[in-house]
């Protein structure tokens, strides 16, 4: 195979919502009492619900931006690349980095929907919640149906109405939902808690995938206001391994054999070695802690194989233990727009991790393996010939789509005479978060 052959699906994507994305699916008293988005006088934008403002953007949409202006900047939809929250530009964007088909998570409303679960009138909320499911699906993703994954925000609130969402949205195609790793830091019952079962229910009835989004629940930590920053970035992927943890011992997952887990944005390097410790730990613990009352004969590794997938943007140590992880289970993606997003050159960084593996591996990676969990297939719509690295990259240069990096301000300021350049820190993005906070 060569890279220009390769098919490339991407289950972890971001949209930076537009501010219409109400208008063409409420209406009257509804559509007043939406989400509203709003400008500062210094032109920054925030979003407005139920009395509460929610900053918009920041380090969530830097694509085609120079990193040196990475940081809590742009702060307005106009600073953004178009692909952001245009569905076309980022058609454009996706032929430009060879990428076939993209799941988007959300931005303004919570990669979990959490706004809606914080709004004070649930009634409305859930209304309103419906309505981003609808832009998502009939929108977002209905303007290119071959190009886009649908994936569904739920009433974390209440599990009979979450049911209820997940089986309206796979009437409409989409299986895919996304979730809490640990919804108790959201002030809910645990994993654990017989509140959830409609839930696991519903997802399995419905063939729907629960996606376990980093950074929702189970966060990397701030050793430290004065740790430079790229300690918490750094340890991102491996706080998965915490949630991942917990949802191994989900006795659910054996009442529901087809349950489907995705840890998004989450790495792959880090499994090999927690499937070793949980079942060693097992092995070791299960006469005093009574885990075998949920695994039964089964090992945790072998639950994991079973019910969960992961992905990676840029893994070679994972992928060059793919036999641990299991190939079944692994799903590439791009993390468009986000800061570590390999945008426009995703093909040329994965083909130099994926040189030791055979072209079943290659093609199980890139796509197959990511269609299977999602019940998605692209080449209902269109041939796999034009969905590959060279046609899209061939449809890009026919449109002209522009990659070159624009400045937009932002970044560090200007040091002062004799000043020293130091790290950033947690304590300066803390602060700088909440400064944007209290701005919207």
């Amino acid at each position: 195979m060569k890279m220009e052959e390769m098919v490339l699906i991407s289950v972890d994507d971001h949209i930076t919502e537009p501010g219409d994305m109400f208008d063409r699916h409420l209406s009257g008293d509804l559509l007043a009492s939406a989400p509203k988005l709003r400008e500062n006088a210094d032109g920054t934008n925030f979003w407005e619900y139920q009395g509460v403002n929610i900053p918009s953007v920041a380090l969530n949409a830097v694509v085609g931006r120079p990193r040196e202006e990475y940081g809590m900047e742009p702060t307005n939809l106009e600073q953004l690349r178009a692909g952001c929250y245009d569905v076309h530009a980022r058609v454009d964007d996706m032929d430009v980095n060879g990428v076939a088909a993209s799941l988007n998570f959300p931005s303004f409303a919570g990669i979990d929907g959490s706004l809606f679960l914080n709004a004070k009138d649930k009634t409305l909320a859930l209304r309103h919640l419906q309505a981003y499911n609808d832009w998502h699906v009939d929108e977002w993703c209905g303007a290119h149906p071959a190009r886009f994954i649908p994936c569904g925000i739920i009433p974390l609130w209440d599990a009979d109405a979450a049911a209820v969402e997940i089986k309206r949205l796979a009437d409409k195609g989409c299986h895919s939902i996304t979730f809490n790793d640990n919804p108790t830091k959201r002030g809910l019952p645990s994993v654990h808690n017989a509140f959830w079962e409609p839930l696991w229910k519903a997802a399995t009835e419905n063939d729907t995938t629960i996606n376990l989004h980093i950074g929702v629940g189970n966060v990397s930590p701030h050793p430290s206001l004065e740790s430079p920053i790229e300690v918490n970035i750094t340890t991102m992927p491996m706080a998965v391994a915490f949630g991942a943890a917990d949802w191994l011992n989900l006795a659910a997952l054996h009442r529901y054999p087809e349950m489907k887990i995705a840890l998004s944005e989450s790495g792959i390097g880090w499994i090999p070695y927690l499937l070793e410790r949980a079942d060693y730990a097992h092995e070791q613990h299960q006469a005093w802690t009574h885990s075998n009352s949920y695994f039964g004969q089964m090992k945790p590794s072998e639950v994991f194989k079973r019910h969960f997938a992961s992905c990676f943007i840029d893994d070679a140590y994972g992928l060059r233990n793919l036999d641990l992880i299991g190939e079944d289970s692994v799903c590439y993606e791009v993390d468009y727009p986000h800061s570590d997003t390999p945008w426009p050159h995703a093909p040329e960084i994965l083909w130099k991790s994926i040189q030791s593996l055979t072209d079943e591996q290659i093609d199980k990676i890139t796509h197959l393996n990511a269609m299977k969990l999602y019940s998605f297939d692209p080449f209902q719509h269109l041939p796999k010939s034009q969905l590959t690295v060279a046609a899209l990259r061939e449809q890009a240069t026919a449109k002209g789509v522009d990659v070159s990096v624009k400045s937009s301000g932002g970044g560090a300021a200007p040091l002062a005479t004799g000043e020293v350049q130091r790290p950033v820190t947690s304590g300066d993005i803390i602060g700088m978060f909440q400064k944007h906070s209290e701005a919207a």
